[in-house]
């Protein structure tokens, strides 16, 4: 017999408040946060990720502005001389066997001396999708004062105009204006089967030189299978040892030099050198994100009083959407495929990537159109059997709902895919999208990926930028996302969550 409560009146159990959905993405970044940075996932990925970076300041902005402009002023300060940003920072605290390919790997200090890299910051020499300037420019807008106090798009310009035009002039391998790829960690979406074929040029390096710490905290199941790493691993070193050379040479630009003029949007086409590469791809993600990095560097000129340069930049936008769409645009399919430089191609499989452009606003409108109707699709299948935008056709022989890239659903596509739904009329799918997002990001506790069909969680929990684009649609005007480009938002506060943990101290 329990004897404790003889004699004693019973009380009440206490009542727990259930946490919002708010306070739990909160809680998130709170978690990953290093100080000067968030990390995607504290056990997966320890380090600072570049596009990561961008999408979780992009959330972060509406707990703490000056939180948000740290992220990317600590990511844009490991900018090498040549402007490129790498893909990851490496945080000297982290043990070096925590994660694969690690600084020892990359060798960022020596073999990347000859591009600019940094001597006190130890990076990968890979870069990732330009985000940067669009979530410059968000973050700016959560609390312009703040952000006019502290110089933040004044420091920010010469780094994002410099890291454009790394990407324009020296990775346009192709020749005709569109940026190149050269190893699928670029693009984000590592694993996708558009990949495979560009891929299977590739001899992978040996098993037995590396070790792959992906799979100490990830199931094998969800994770690119041992083939595709090594590929993987053999394009990476091979560039290392080129000492990170591009295609184009003689144009050393350092991330201090004056701002973007017409140079940037000028052919270089006659002082093009191809590298000696395996793989090249012209994605057309990675281009739509730039070209809406370029519409948001525009604003930033703008508001810096540049502009002439700002008119310049608008219209090199788009011109390069004309571009993107003449070059990988498929009527056939209804969405863009990427082209593959060396086979001389394109790559016939139907990626979330083929979709991103939506976000683009002189896209036309049949286009425009065209990519909907293709969503929701059978391919894709928004508003009928996936709750959310897969990352590969769910027709195809490789769709694979629970590996890395090659079906799941991903948040940050989709976020960018409901704002580029807002921004083409289509209000009531975007809604639609936004609102499943958020009920996916509470049960799955914002997960890393998730089953396009049941919403379920897969690679790591607590991740970054699932919690803080959970935050931006759960806190962010929807009509601050279908405004063109060259209107000026109305500028509210930022909304105070949990100021207490996020104070801007």
């Amino acid at each position: 017999m329990d004897r404790t409560n003889v004699g004693r009146t019973a009380r009440p159990a206490a009542r727990r408040t259930t946490p919002s959905l708010r306070e739990r993405a909160a809680e998130v970044l709170w978690a990953n946060w290093t100080g000067t940075s968030t990390v995607p996932s504290r056990r997966l990925y320890p380090h600072q990720w570049s596009w990561d970076s961008a999408f979780i300041a992009i959330g972060l902005r509406h707990l703490s502005p000056l939180r948000a402009q740290l992220e990317l002023e600590t990511l844009l300060a490991a900018q090498w001389g040549d402007g490129r940003v790498p893909h990851i920072v490496f945080n000297p605290s982290v043990p070096p066997d925590a994660y694969f390919p690690g600084p020892d790997f990359w060798r960022s200090t020596t073999a990347g001396r000859p591009a600019g890299a940094p001597g006190a910051i130890q990076t990968s020499g890979i870069v990732q999708p330009p985000v940067h300037a669009l979530a410059v420019w968000l973050v700016h807008r959560a609390d312009p004062a703040l952000s006019r106090a502290r110089s933040f798009l004044a420091r920010a310009h010469p780094r994002l105009a410099a890291w454009h035009r790394y990407l324009r002039l020296r990775r346009d391998q192709g020749g005709a204006g569109l940026v190149a790829v050269i190893h699928p960690w670029e693009q984000g979406m590592d694993n996708s089967p558009c990949w495979d074929a560009p891929l299977s040029r590739v001899t992978p390096a040996d098993p037995a030189a590396y070790r792959r710490a992906d799979l100490d905290h990830g199931a094998p199941e969800d994770r690119p299978t041992d083939l595709d790493y090594g590929r993987y691993v053999r394009l990476a070193a091979a560039y290392r040892d080129r000492r990170y050379a591009d295609g184009t040479a003689g144009l050393h630009d350092k991330p201090g030099d004056s701002p973007s003029t017409s140079a940037d949007f000028t052919s270089t086409h006659a002082e093009f050198v191809p590298t000696q590469g395996e793989f090249a791809v012209e994605d057309p993600s990675f281009n739509a994100l730039l070209i809406a990095s370029e519409h948001a560097l525009a604003r930033i000129e703008a508001e810096l009083g540049l502009r002439d340069a700002s008119g310049v930049r608008e219209a090199g936008a788009r011109a390069l959407t004309r571009t993107l769409v003449e070059r990988l645009w498929d009527p056939a399919d209804g969405l863009f495929l990427c082209r593959d430089l060396r086979a001389g191609a394109p790559v016939p499989e139907r990626g979330v990537g083929g979709l991103v452009p939506l976000i683009l606003p002189a896209l036309p409108a049949p286009v425009a159109t065209a990519l909907v109707r293709t969503m929701c699709g059978p391919h894709f299948g928004l508003g009928g059997p996936a709750r959310l935008v897969p990352s590969y056709d769910l027709t195809a022989g490789a769709f694979d709902p629970r590996r890395y890239w090659r079906g799941p659903a991903w948040f940050n596509t989709n976020w960018l895919l409901e704002r580029g739904l807002r921004l083409h009329g289509e209000r009531a799918r975007a809604e639609g999208l936004r609102r499943t997002l958020l009920d996916v990001a509470g049960e799955s506790g914002f997960a890393e990926y998730v089953d396009p069909y049941t919403g379920r969680g897969r690679g790591a929990r607590g991740f970054g930028w699932s919690a803080a684009l959970a935050l931006d649609l759960l806190l962010d005007d929807p009509a601050g996302r279908e405004e063109e480009p060259h209107r000026r938002p109305a500028e509210g506060p930022a909304v105070a969550v949990t100021r207490e943990r996020f104070g801007d101290d």
